[in-house]
């Protein structure tokens, strides 16, 4: 099987479950960063093994792979489906709250802005970060116009919150300070 089909020539692309829209069509912006941010975040487990922090995120990237499924599916018993296999709910938002919380009790109070950087793990969370925001931003628009599941935003919003967090921890363990605003 070759990689390339030239069904997008045009500029539309098929969606996961049935359906051609064009390339620039809300759903495919939204799963679109969904899937920068799961390059991202591979990005930074790249950065340098940091056990304590790359075994929050291996599953953090299977859970975008069927967050980003689900963004492509029109048909709603595919979406529950997809949301069944990365197990996105309400129990997997409170275990990302208590990553959050275990982080956040290894690091000094936050009491000013602190400025994206630091090793190059940290640096690439900040990115996954605001990729993250985006991505955000996007499914928001996208519930507009489409029915979602809260839980699609939930996650991501939980999401950046915790790639922030982690971000701090790359840095304290990496022994690189934080500068601030």
């Amino acid at each position: 099987m070759k990689i390339y089909t030239k069904t997008g020539d045009a500029g539309s692309t098929g969606l996961f479950g049935g359906g051609r829209v064009q390339k620039d069509d809300q759903r495919v912006e939204a799963y679109g960063d969904v899937d920068e941010l799961n390059a991202f975040i591979g990005l930074a487990r790249a950065a340098g093994p940091m056990p304590r922090i790359d075994e929050v995120l291996v599953p953090i990237q299977r859970d975008l792979f069927a967050e980003g499924a689900l963004l492509a599916t029109p048909d709603r018993e595919k979406m529950a489906q997809h949301l069944q296999k990365a197990r996105i709910d309400e129990e997997r938002i409170a275990e990302l709250e208590r990553a959050i919380d275990d982080a956040d009790r290894e690091l000094e109070p936050l009491r000013a802005f602190i400025l994206p950087g630091g090793t190059p793990k940290a640096a690439a969370l900040h990115v996954a970060r605001t990729v993250c925001r985006r991505a955000e931003r996007h499914v928001v628009h996208l519930q507009h116009d489409v029915q979602l599941p809260p839980l699609a935003v939930i996650y991501l919003n939980r999401l950046s919150d915790l790639l922030f967090t982690l971000a701090r921890l790359a840095n304290q363990l990496g022994g690189a300070g934080e500068v601030t605003w």
